[in-house]
């Protein structure tokens, strides 16, 4: 995985076989050196096919990832609920469910 949370090439070459041995150097797979023999006979065609699919799984969650960053931490939002639980409020007038409510409509799937 890159720094920036992207797949790179060695998560397509664990997600075709975990337990794959290997060397690479920067260059990519013109440098890819198995030292298990892959004896699975992983291409370089299946490497990068597998990395497109992971970059679209990727890209795909950008909303999950954004939320994720914007929900209150797990203790706040219990907070929220309790006070919404002793005001009678476990509907869509609480405090809690307007957050969500908020993350989610500002972030839609």
């Amino acid at each position: 995985m890159n720094r920036d949370g992207t797949p790179d090439l060695g998560d397509a070459i664990w997600h075709l076989k975990n337990d794959a041995q290997y060397t690479m150097g920067q260059e990519g797979l013109s440098t890819l050196v198995w030292l298990d023999g892959n004896s699975t006979n992983i291409t370089n065609a299946q490497i990068n096919t597998k990395l497109a699919e992971l970059e679209t799984a990727y890209t795909n969650n950008a909303y999950g990832r954004t939320r994720a960053i914007q929900y209150k931490q797990l203790k706040e939002q219990l907070d929220l609920l309790y006070k919404d639980m002793t005001a009678g409020k476990l509907d869509n007038t609480g405090e809690w469910h307007k957050h969500i409510k908020k993350v989610k409509d500002d972030n839609p799937k």
